[in-house]
């Protein structure tokens, strides 16, 4: 994953959590605009979503935060 998609990441959720609590789930449709304009983007997240790590439609941000500043790369 790129490093410029783990940051957005973070940063979504970190917002949410701040916003909703520990208990806010998200997709990861949360990292995009409604109108994309980098598609390329967009399927990165989703492969590593649900082809790599085989996650339901929504998740807890705090579990997506954690997996992917654990991850390497």
């Amino acid at each position: 994953m790129r490093a410029s998609l783990k940051e957005k990441i973070i940063k979504v959720c970190d917002e949410k959590i701040e916003k909703k609590g520990t208990n806010v789930g998200l997709s990861f449709y949360a990292f995009f605009a409604n109108k994309n304009d980098d598609p390329a983007l967009l399927m990165e997240a989703a492969e590593w979503w649900i082809k790599t790590h085989e996650l339901d439609h929504f998740e807890k941000a705090v579990k997506i935060k954690a997996m992917v500043e654990s991850a390497s790369g």
